[in-house]
């Protein structure tokens, strides 16, 4: 795939808004449980070659390293790394963390037993060029493996609440929460990959004592709430951007009159190379 201005322009912005904020903090704070979930899903094990498309601090892939995989750490941000780097030294695992685009993988056809990703290579704008490309890194046989956020579950309706104050999308781009579609996923894929597992869970947040917080917190460590704030306060929208953020934590609040909590609904998808 040729990489014309217009690309490498795309792919800067879309790293510096994931190098904005403290994408570790939000990982330490709510994520973590998701990766050794995908681990598990994928079935990793001993002497695996394994890939993780948009690892971020290695929350997938450290887990599959402790399981004896060999592991391959892939992100467009690589400021995400030395965070990655300090976790998976404490957690007494040694990985190969490599700068890669998930729409342009620097690696050789089929040449992983398990190609993953953990809420990372859905971001990508060009949902069809990101399936083609886990698909021809992954040797048949192998397993391809994603956790995705649904568009109806919460961050979906996040993605909505801020698309009005967000910047214009790029020609071709897909929403990223469409990857938590079967429909989607089963179209994007086709007769590519046996599907093994499609099915919903939730990952629960009872970090934040007060409803607000929640968005206080996106606000402060998430690079799209960052970015769409900032073009909010560039538009004069400050005071409203904030505004449907509360709405939204308020809307989405399941702990009534207790500590807020939260249910972040998402798509864990295996299936086989064929």
């Amino acid at each position: 795939m040729s990489v014309t201005v217009q690309d490498s322009e795309l792919k800067a912005r879309h790293r510096a808004m994931w190098a904005s904020g403290d994408y570790p903090k939000m990982v330490e704070t709510f994520v973590t449980p998701l990766g050794p979930r995908l681990v598990e899903a994928c079935g990793i094990g001993e002497g695996m070659r394994v890939l993780d498309v948009g690892t971020g601090t290695g929350n997938a892939a450290i887990p599959a390293a402790q399981r004896g995989a060999s592991v391959v750490a892939s992100d467009l941000t690589p400021e995400l790394f030395e965070a990655g780097r300090r976790r998976a030294e404490a957690a007494g695992v040694e990985l190969e963390w490599i700068e890669a685009d998930a729409e342009s993988l620097p690696f050789p056809d089929e040449s992983f037993d398990v190609v993953m990703s953990s809420i990372g290579a859905m971001f990508a704008p060009r949902h069809q060029v990101v399936a083609d490309e886990l698909v021809r890194v992954c040797r048949p046989g192998g397993t391809i493996g994603m956790l995705n956020w649904t568009p109806e579950g919460q961050v979906g309706a996040l993605f909505r609440t801020m698309g009005p104050f967000a910047p214009a999308p790029p020609p071709g781009a897909t929403p990223p929460p469409k990857w938590g579609s079967e429909d989607h996923v089963r179209e994007l894929f086709g007769d590519r990959v046996e599907l093994r597992t499609l099915r919903r869970e939730n990952l629960e947040v009872t970090a934040f004592d007060q409803a607000r917080g929640y968005g206080e917190f996106f606000k402060a460590v998430y690079g799209p709430t960052i970015v769409a704030r900032r073009n909010a306060v560039a538009n004069g929208r400050e005071a409203e951007f904030d505004e449907a953020l509360d709405r939204f934590c308020e809307e989405w609040n399941r702990g009534g009159e207790g500590p807020a909590r939260f249910e972040k609904e998402y798509l864990v998808v295996v299936g086989t190379r064929r």
